[in-house]
């Protein structure tokens, strides 16, 4: 019996991964792309910007979001915010389970994607995840 429990916890643990490929896709993709990509546009975004002018944005998986805004969600999630107001939401995140998929820009161009789980989540890709994915079902 134990295990059954152990290969079934393997399995569900191999399912709920971040894939490579999934991330590796974003690299060198156009802003564009992220702007229209579906499971992005339903969830909340926070926006800043680096010293070295690389945009960051963390598209929030998570259903406590709005307790971190501060000052409203208008300000928070609205357009880009200072690099003080980004890590204090940040930081209040972290008590709150969400997976935080992060994409940093310069140019106009994706960079890099990075997931990372706060408040105890684990974040997971999937086809839905790459760019010019169709419609998918996010848990």
């Amino acid at each position: 019996m134990r295990y059954l429990a152990v290969i079934l916890m393997l399995a569900v643990a191999a399912c709920g991964s971040v894939r490579q490929e999934d991330t590796d896709a974003w690299v060198g993709q156009p802003v564009a792309a992220l702007d229209k990509q579906p499971v992005f546009l339903t969830m909340q975004r926070v926006t800043t910007r680096a010293a070295d002018g690389t945009e960051i944005r963390n598209y929030v998986n998570g259903a406590n979001v709005g307790r971190c805004s501060g000052t409203g969600t208008g300000m928070l999630f609205g357009g880009e915010v200072p690099m003080a107001t980004y890590s204090a939401f940040s930081n209040c995140m972290s008590r709150f389970a969400a997976c935080n998929n992060i994409f940093y820009i310069k140019d106009g161009v994706v960079e890099k994607a990075v997931l990372v789980g706060s408040g105890g989540a684990r974040c997971y890709t999937n086809d839905s995840f790459k760019p010019q994915a169709g419609s998918g079902n996010i848990r």
